[in-house]
């Protein structure tokens, strides 16, 4: 159900546009929508960041996956269970460069030889999300094209490395398929997989079918229409240069429909799940190394008035239940 109404969403955002563009509401879709757009997703992205830097951090709970640093003849994995900045930084790096703690995904399920639970290496979500991931940046270095005049030389050399199989006319961009493969696996995955299915919600859904209906209109208009680029420019640079003017060509209405998911991914961007993109250099359980035992931790919403209760208290005011118990003590009664 959630999925189906995230579809049906995503559809009138294209319907609608596509629709008004030819009523001559290419002003509402092509300079109000961005502009709007652009600065929900600004104030949402910083309100976001601010709020979680200001939240204090009473506990160290950071994620680990490896062997600590105790006694100095034990080897420990300074990466997976830094213990310093530098450690921190080097998992911070691989973490988002290559997704290392999605490269350990397993998969779980009963053995088919009896009632046990069975784990196995499973490295397909990690691939098609790595996938995804670095065709979204790449499309979206490639796109500076738009919005910069002269076009800067790294963009250039992005685009000519994405084209340089030469397939087609227009040229095909090889991320262009890249990025449909990777989120038509993580849909498929969030429908077929049982387990996955009952944990989805509509924010799971909305996200992956609103970015497969922009890079379905992108093509559209690229291969199938073949939209005028410099129209597009055109207006893209007014844009930009806080000029905003439509272009006396007249654009394709999927342009509009394109641009209108476009802006609806920005403005529901800093209100999703999306924004671990941000989130997760704030998070306590990848930016803190494991020092807990090296360092006091000291929780700040503790009340003053309330006097801690220690082990030794507690010993004594239950020791003879205890021993009665036959659990043990420090101090006999």
């Amino acid at each position: 159900m959630a999925a189906f109404f995230s579809l049906l969403v995503v559809l009138a955002l294209i319907i609608i546009p596509w629709l008004g563009a030819g009523a001559g509401m290419g002003a509402v879709f092509g300079i109000a929508f961005p502009y709007i757009a652009i600065i929900i997703f600004m104030v949402g992205f910083a309100c976001k960041v601010v709020g979680w830097a200001k939240r204090p951090v009473p506990f160290c709970i950071p994620t680990t996956a490896g062997q600590q640093k105790s006694l100095p003849w034990i080897k420990n994995n300074p990466w997976d269970n830094p213990y310093n900045a530098s450690g921190v930084f080097m998992r911070m790096v691989f973490e988002v460069l290559t997704f290392r703690s999605l490269f350990r995904n397993t998969a779980v399920k009963l053995d088919q030889n009896g009632p046990k639970v069975a784990y196995s290496s499973d490295k397909w979500l990690w691939l098609f999300a790595l996938a995804f991931h670095y065709s979204f940046l790449v499309i979206l270095i490639r796109h500076l094209r738009f919005f910069t005049n002269p076009v800067p030389m790294f963009v250039e050399k992005t685009e000519f490395l994405d084209s340089i199989l030469q397939i087609g006319l227009p040229v095909m961009y090889q991320t262009d398929a890249l990025i449909l493969v990777g989120l038509l696996f993580l849909l498929a995955r969030r429908v077929f997989d049982g387990k996955v299915r009952y944990i989805s919600l509509l924010q799971d859904y909305f996200p992956l079918l609103l970015i497969i209906g922009i890079a379905l209109t992108g093509i559209w208009m690229r291969y199938v229409v073949k939209v005028d680029v410099i129209a597009v420019k055109e207006l893209a640079m007014s844009l930009v240069t806080l000029h905003p003017a439509l272009p006396k060509q007249t654009l394709d209405p999927s342009f509009y429909a394109h641009i209108t998911l476009v802006c609806a991914l920005f403005a529901y961007f800093p209100f999703s799940k999306l924004m671990h993109m941000g989130g997760v250099f704030l998070s306590p359980t990848r930016v803190l190394p494991n020092m807990s035992r090296r360092a006091m931790w000291v929780n700040p919403w503790n009340d003053p008035s309330v006097k801690p209760h220690s082990y030794e208290d507690y010993e004594n005011d239950f020791r003879e239940k205890m021993i009665e118990a036959g659990l043990p003590v420090e101090k006999e009664a």
